[in-house]
């Protein structure tokens, strides 16, 4: 009898993966930095639009156990109101003072001994209301007659800009066609598996406040001097930490930044550290989402069917407050507004009105997301009214030559969108789709192919935030610019490197990319390196543009790692240059965990960095005796906007094909995805298993977005989707449609590896392409689709509206 072979032993393919998976990561919740630290609970407005007549903190404060209870007029008192990205008259504090502005707002918090004590008495605060009328969507809040939510401000408008480049108006009146049509896209965000998590702690030391702080935060870190301006302490006296492990993100805990206040106020008042983690309830009513659209997109063509000239008229309900870094979902697209074809005539109006909802912020392809589904949507309908095919349409406006500069500014640096998008038609097998959807129709029923052809920026330029603000009220020598990224490297005696990320991944996997690069970059087997996450603003190389956010890692972070370890490589070859006789260190080769000569003499890596530590005496003269290296990527090419507001919006642009085949049972109306063919240029690979998961990520994304997640509220401005009840989420079930991904390469010349970024190209295209299908699906009917998100409720409605209208 022979003993049965071991199993075989699972290895990860991503070195994040063990802890997570066997229940051993660290997030914020599961961390006790602190002795001492109390817990806090927010009260929060039951009102969308209310005058504070009164705020009564008195029995909270004298319930058992509590140790202190801030309000509106703590709040006014100690902070600043925090600065925003345009000069409208709405300021914002993280409490409502003197009005509350929507449900979920906090008025106060209380700090006690543990939750449960905190939020006893935080039912004890008792708050004087004084209703308003409320606005619940961007349209009405334009109106003259709106309620005012701010009454300092002129209007709810908080930024109104208009851009033309090109001559747009000539090129309409000329046009041999122009199709106008209206579109809107809905407010949805992410569900993390962590909410918010704060503690925070206020110390009076070494001659004045200081704040450290705790936080799920993914930047960007141009927050942190937005917290100490409102705190009216300087930067260098706020230390921020982030957990390597956040819980995930997806662009909302950008916006975390108020609670840091908020807690830190808190713990100057209770004299302790004080902890708050946000519930589900309060993440889906009070936290963050993306921006809900109301766009116009009208089209001038010749009598060839080629776009002559765009105009976008684009109007983003933020919320009640324009927080930073809104108006970002306005403009982190700019530069490539007109997508992929060759518009070199446009025409901008870009609004962001405020309104008695959740305040807005990123959501994954923010920006994307919102232009993709009118321009895409304004494809299909110039197709239809033109009575020529989509794809057709298409390819004769797709950009053939690169580099490529857009009317806007952005420069797309490389790609091939003719081969990209004939790969995903041929993966479709678009005859055989055809065939279904000739089937369904003859059989009464529907199935429809849609298609959307999306740019993908990465490596976001910050400076497009200065849009907002007309070019002659730009204060000379205040410029905002860049996609700056850093890392840290050493060596230590035994040869082993770390690679130090400020990055703050969201579990994208930035570990496993950068030590395999490095290892690569320095001849090493990877298990001799090791990358450390850990964002601390006191000791972690960073600058304000840092984080995880815009699809940054493949095109900067990496950069940064590779500039590093050949930094590194220089110092170990000068000294393996010792050990083998004092041959050229030029000549050297790194590999195998060896450095080698020419005619294959060759020493341990591990020696040479000893020689370092050990004999730096016997270095070459002007060699420097150290392994530690920091390295920066700051292309040149993310520069300010131009005094005539161009801008090259992201330093490089990808491009994703996708095609998408539904079909809609006749009686229930349920909306089936068929097939999805998914075509990435993302420039060069770095890990083939994480971009298909960041694809296959961006998808869910996108189809929670298309038909599912929506936050709607009652014409009082009262949220309907609070709580998992009524914001619906897709799980595997709903994901189980057939996929077939795949890739086209166009190295980036601009970062040294020739890597773009990945991780938002589908959460921008599947929405649209998703509507554009059901469209397909609908046309028959002639039923008109301009609006997400589309299920079986939604088609009841079209189709009730259709015959009244009939």
């Amino acid at each position: 009898m022979t003993a049965e072979a071991a199993p075989p032993r699972w290895t990860p393919s991503r070195d994040e993966d063990a802890a997570l998976v066997a229940g051993r990561g660290r997030f914020l919740d599961d961390l006790d930095p602190l002795p001492g630290t109390l817990v806090a609970a927010v009260v929060r407005s039951t009102r969308p639009h209310a005058r504070l007549l009164a705020v009564d903190l008195s029995r909270a404060r004298r319930h058992p156990g509590v140790a202190a209870v801030i309000g509106p007029e703590e709040v006014r008192t100690a902070l600043r109101p925090f600065p925003l990205s345009t000069g409208a008259a709405m300021p914002y504090l993280p409490t409502g003072v003197d009005k509350v502005r929507f449900v979920g707002e906090p008025i106060a918090v209380v700090v006690a001994t543990d939750r449960y004590v905190a939020e006893d008495a935080a039912e004890l605060v008792d708050v004087t209301y004084e209703d308003l009328p409320a606005v619940s969507d961007a349209r009405s809040g334009l109106a003259d007659d709106a309620p005012r939510l701010h009454e300092d401000a002129e209007s709810n408008v908080a930024t109104d800009r208009t851009f033309s480049f090109g001559g747009p108006d000539d090129r309409f009146a000329a046009a041999a066609h122009v199709v106008t049509r209206r579109y809107e896209f809905p407010r949805y965000s992410s569900v993390p598996m962590e909410c918010y998590s704060v503690v925070a702690h206020w110390t009076e030391q070494d001659g004045g406040p200081s704040v450290e702080a705790w936080a799920n935060f993914h930047g960007p870190f141009s927050m942190v001097p937005v917290m100490a301006g409102a705190l009216r302490i300087p930067t260098s006296r706020v230390r921020l930490h982030v957990p390597a492990d956040i819980g995930g993100s997806f662009g909302i805990k950008a916006g975390i930044y108020p609670y840091v206040v908020l807690l830190a106020l808190a713990s100057k008042h209770a004299g302790t550290p004080v902890r708050w983690t946000e519930d589900r309830v309060e993440h889906l009513t009070a936290s963050s989402s993306g921006a809900d659209r109301s766009m116009e997109f009208s089209a001038a063509l010749d009598g060839e069917g080629t776009i002559t000239a765009l105009r976008a008229d684009l109007v983003d309900n933020v919320g009640a407050y324009l927080r930073p870094p809104e108006p970002s979902t306005l403009y982190r697209c700019f530069g490539n507004i007109t997508g992929p074809y060759r518009i070199d005539a446009v025409g901008i109006r870009a609004r962001a009105v405020v309104t008695n909802t959740m305040p807005t912020g990123l959501n994954r392809g923010f920006g994307g997301q919102q232009l993709y589904f009118g321009l895409e949507r304004l494809l299909d309908d110039i197709a239809a009214e033109l009575d020529v095919d989509a794809l057709e349409l298409r390819r004769r406006n797709l950009i053939t030559s690169f580099p490529h500069e857009t009317a806007t500014g952005g420069v797309y640096d490389s790609g091939d969108y003719l081969a990209a998008l004939d790969l995903a038609t041929k993966n479709a097998d678009l005859p055989e789709l055809e065939r279904r959807r000739d089937e369904a129709r003859a059989a009464g029923a529907h199935y429809g192919i849609g298609t959307a052809l999306v740019v993908d920026p990465s490596g976001t330029n910050i400076g497009y935030v200065g849009l907002a603000t007309p070019a002659e009220q730009r204060t000379p020598g205040r410029d905002k610019s860049g996609s700056t990224e850093h890392v840290r490297m050493s060596v230590d005696p035994q040869g082993v490197v770390t690679v130090l990320l400020g990055s703050v991944p969201q579990g994208q996997g930035h570990a496993t990319v950068a030590r395999k690069i490095a290892a690569q970059r320095l001849g090493l087997p990877p298990e001799q390196v090791r990358a450390v996450i850990d964002m601390d603003t006191a000791t972690t190389p960073w600058t304000v543009t840092s984080g995880s956010y815009s699809s940054r890692f493949a095109p900067l972070v990496t950069s940064a790692v590779v500039a590093a370890a050949d930094t590194i490589a220089v110092t170990v070859r000068a000294a393996a240059s010792t050990l083998l006789d004092g041959v050229d260190p030029a000549t050297l080769v790194l590999e195998g965990g060896e450095v080698r000569t020419p005619d294959g003499r060759a020493v341990k890596f591990r020696h040479a960095a000893g020689v370092v530590h050990w004999d730096p005496a016997a270095l070459p003269a002007g060699v420097p005796a150290r392994l530690y290296a920091e390295a920066e990527f700051s292309p040149r090419e993310t520069r300010a906007a131009s005094a005539d507001d161009r801008i090259n919006s992201s330093l490089c642009y990808g491009f994703v094909a996708e095609i998408v085949a539904v079909r809609i049972d006749p009686d229930t109306l349920e909306i089936e995805v068929d097939r999805v063919s998914s075509v990435h240029d993302a420039g060069t690979v770095l890990d083939q298993t994480l971009l298909d998961g960041q694809v296959y990520g961006a998808l869910v994304h996108g189809l929670g977005g298309a038909a599912y997640e929506e936050f709607t509220h009652a014409p009082s401005s009262q949220p309907t989707a609070a709580t998992f009840l009524d914001y619906l989420c897709p799980t595997s079930a709903e994901a189980g449609f057939e996929l077939r991904t795949d890739h086209v390469v166009s190295p980036s010349p601009l970062t040294p590896l020739g890597a773009k970024g990945c991780g938002e190209g589908s959460s921008m295209s599947f929405p649209v392409a998703y509507a554009n299908a059901v469209a397909d699906a609908l046309a028959p009917l002639g039923i008109d689709v301009t609006s997400l998100p589309l299920h079986g409720e939604v088609l009841h409605q079209l189709l009730t509206d259709d015959r009244k209208d009939a």
